[in-house]
């Protein structure tokens, strides 16, 4: 009875090995992906960098849940020509949203404000002027197994010093976890996004983002990413590197 145990203990122990090897071949390829996305990320900026002067964005994104349903937008997006200290634009946005539904299909109403410092074409030599900007936007979730999907849908109306322009936006975002099921403390993920802005005047396309990243949550409402982004406009195609971080840390509740 004894060898009978120890049998039975020793094929278990065996039947075990195929479940740790794949467990630990899955974290090997979860590394290999993280390392291949952030090298190809990396490689990617060196190589416009060589082709095309390139720029850097520090952004900071605040999303403060409160009261039931209600939530209170807040960013600050520092954009350089170079990789630092050479203003291109200095965004602030804020507003506020609604959940039509727990958690999903937000509704929001907010204001930006944005100076802008761009080069004269042909010159060494910098402009500067200011926007004001109101927008309404639509954003709505949803999960595909590991795959976040995230729809935006925003409308602006912009104030210049001597103009007045419409424009639309459709934002398509994905985040996907890769040592974690879900967007937890300690997830390691991927993400990416395409955007494209069209005017509601003449000369209808503006600009198009394509971007993507590696990032990393510090806890289930903040994360952090470094990314890649190139950005096609009508008169030129820029390339930037991107810092973010995201803060959706709600509100504590009064008591």
């Amino acid at each position: 009875m004894p060898a009978y145990i120890g049998g039975h203990c020793f094929f278990n122990s065996l039947a075990k090995i195929p479940s740790l090897y794949l467990q630990q071949t899955r974290k090997n390829m979860i590394r290999k992906t993280v390392s291949l996305f952030a090298l190809f990320i990396l490689t990617s900026a060196t190589l416009f960098a060589q082709a095309a002067k390139i720029g850097a964005w520090y952004n900071y994104f605040g999303n403060q849940g409160f009261g039931k349903g209600w939530n209170f937008h807040n960013e600050i997006q520092y954009r350089n020509h170079n990789l630092g200290g050479d203003l291109d634009q200095l965004l602030i946005r804020t507003g506020i949203g609604y959940n039509l539904t727990p958690n999903n299909n937000n509704i929001l109403l907010g204001y930006g404000y944005i100076l802008n410092q761009p080069y004269i074409a042909d010159t060494d030599e910098k402009t500067e002027f200011s926007e004001h900007r109101i927008f309404q936007q639509f954003t709505t979730k949803q999960a595909l197994g590991r795959v976040n999907m995230q729809h935006r849908y925003r409308v602006e109306e912009r104030f210049f010093q001597d103009k007045y322009a419409t424009r639309f936006r459709y934002h398509l975002s994905l985040t996907i976890p890769l040592n974690k099921k879900v967007m937890d403390k300690g997830a390691v993920y991927l993400s990416a996004y395409n955007e494209l802005f069209i005017n509601a005047q003449k000369e209808h396309f503006d600009r198009n983002r394509l971007y993507g990243a590696v990032g990393y949550n510090i806890r289930k409402d903040l994360r952090f990413e470094v990314g890649f982004m190139q950005q096609v406009a009508r008169a030129r195609t820029t390339n930037q590197l991107q810092v973010a971080i995201f803060n959706n840390i709600p509100f504590r509740k009064v008591s």
